[in-house]
């Protein structure tokens, strides 16, 4: 019988006005690979939080026992002297800085007050090549793509000397290629004898890689499978999960009418902001009609949320070449606040770093877009606030106790329909969401999708940005393939296959690799 390495006994976790973990239970033997599941606020971050020290103890109840001795971590430093190192999902690195300076930051190489650079250097890269990573650790962050930061933050953490490693949505902002990339490495691991927990709302991916499933649900263990010993598949997951069956993760859009050409693009160029000879979208050319969803795919790097932003006011590249047409009529727009009063949104895939104010609450984060909307003559009507925040609430089914709430102490899930009732307020005729399920559970992408829909059936145009192809497949009329910079395909919902996409993607100029 394996080893338990870690043990967590009725641990119980209350934050103001809510119970964040209630009386968890949850179990990993060495050398497997855990996942952790369920959905947006059931508690499993909390649960990691926990472990790690982040929460110390003392502001929970319950009892951790790490490779057999009760652990009463204060700091993050001392669960990392332990051997358990946790990667979040928003990569903690320094984009300015070095891969080796980055890998041994707060852990230097050296004596007293003099850092051994030969030395951090030489062990970043022996750290690089265990993670199959053949940059130099001399190059600077900011310089890899997000696929390789991504495996900078393990040869990090296999610094630590980590023995049990916790991923929390490790493949989140990876290509598929990179993702796959990424979960054979995992196995790979695991043939070593390291012990992993990793926490994904890719159920594709936990069926791949885990050994055991734990389902939390409101806070609480619901079940433990072993995938050895049973037949798990995606939809076992997600009915432990949301505790019911979900026949259909697309809902069907009916009573929608497709009309005229409400945005066109011509010939449309963009180019970097530093690097100003350098084509980052490449004389593109694409419509989105009224009551439309038009989906944009492509890989890592191919230049879809550049294309996203430079339409939208201008707010990437030094320099934008071609015509924006709106409703026929040519169109400039020199800034986000002229695109917003033209009636376009642009929902970012960043939504903690560019899209809300984490420490605001959801009641002035739902207006920042349009302060007009709670204002006369430049003071803003609380009152007049407080009910648009309550309305959009209500009508996104945002969970949250009151919107005097804290963004930043909401759910993934929760935080993204919070942002998009910040777009929604301002009543926009084309609204481009950028990868707007990121980092949520399928029952709130099953919302977004419905929120989606009625967008449309009220005459909206959408485009939707995504890096998951059944979803670009399940929610769009159209779709655009897009590739170093170019659009290279052109599909109909009716035609469009995962197979037809990718070979699109392959057949075009320099097969696509992603940076």
């Amino acid at each position: 019988m394996a080893k338990i390495l870690l043990e967590m006994k009725n641990i119980t976790k209350t934050f103001p006005g809510v119970k964040a973990l209630d009386n968890v239970n949850f179990q990993v033997e060495e050398g497997e690979i855990h996942a952790l599941v369920g959905e947006n606020g059931a508690g499993k971050s909390t649960l990691m939080n926990v472990l790690s020290g982040i929460y110390p103890y003392g502001s929970y109840e319950g009892d951790i026992v790490y490779d057999g001795e009760v652990c009463q971590f204060q700091t993050i430093k001392d669960s990392e002297g332990k051997g358990i190192v946790i990667i979040h999902q928003e990569l903690a690195l320094v984009p300015q800085m070095s891969i080796g300076e980055n890998m041994f930051l707060g852990n230097e190489r050296g004596k007293k007050n003099a850092i051994n650079w030969n030395e951090t250097y030489g062990e970043a890269d022996k750290y690089l090549k265990m993670v199959g990573l053949s940059e130099s650790s001399r190059v600077l962050i900011k310089d890899i793509g997000t696929g390789k930061q991504q495996l900078v933050e393990i040869a990090k953490a296999l610094a630590k000397n980590a023995k049990l490693l916790i991923l929390d949505e490790p493949t989140s902002s990876l290509n598929e290629t990179d993702s796959k990339a990424l979960l054979d490495l995992m196995l790979e691991f695991k043939k070593k004898g390291m012990t992993m927990i990793i926490i994904t709302h890719k159920l594709n991916e936990v069926v791949y890689v885990a050994d055991k499933i734990t389902v939390v649900r409101d806070g609480s263990t619901v079940e433990t499978m072993n995938c050895h010993e049973m037949k798990i598949d995606e939809d076992r997951i997600i009915r432990g999960m949301v505790g019911r069956e979900i026949t259909d993760r697309f809902p069907k859009r009916t009573d929608v009418t497709i009309g005229d050409i409400n945005m066109e693009i011509k010939e449309w160029s963009v180019f970097h902001p530093i690097y100003t000879d350098r084509k980052v979208v490449d004389n593109v050319n694409f419509n989105v009609r009224k009551g439309e969803v038009v989906g944009i795919y492509g890989l890592m790097g191919a230049g879809r949320t550049e294309l996203a932003m430079s339409i939208f006011g201008k707010s990437y590249g030094s320099y934008t070449m071609g015509f924006l047409m709106l409703n026929g009529k040519q169109t400039v727009l020199k800034s986000p606040r002229e695109a917003i009063n033209a009636g376009i949104a642009y929902v970012t895939e960043d939504r903690k770093g560019n899209g809300l104010v984490l420490s605001n609450p959801i009641r002035v984060n739902t207006s920042l877009a349009n302060m007009k909307g709670v204002s006369k003559n430049g003071i803003i009507d609380t009152d007049k606030e407080y009910a648009v925040a309550v309305e959009y609430k209500e009508k996104l089914r945002t969970k949250a106790p009151t919107v005097e709430q804290n963004v930043g102490n909401l759910s993934g899930g929760n935080q993204q329909k919070v942002l998009l009732a910040k777009w929604m307020y301002t009543d926009p005729e084309i609204l481009i969401l950028d990868e707007p399920t990121r980092g949520i559970d399928v029952g709130a992408k099953y919302e977004i999708y419905c929120i989606i829909n009625d967008l449309v059936k009220a005459g909206k145009s959408v485009v939707m940005i995504s890096s998951e192809l059944p979803e670009v497949i399940g929610m769009s009329d159209r779709i655009y393939i897009m590739n170093e910079g170019k659009f290279v395909g052109e599909m109909k919902a009716e035609e469009a296959t995962q197979e037809n996409i990718m070979a699109c993607i392959l057949q075009s100029a320099g097969g696509g690799e992603p940076k």
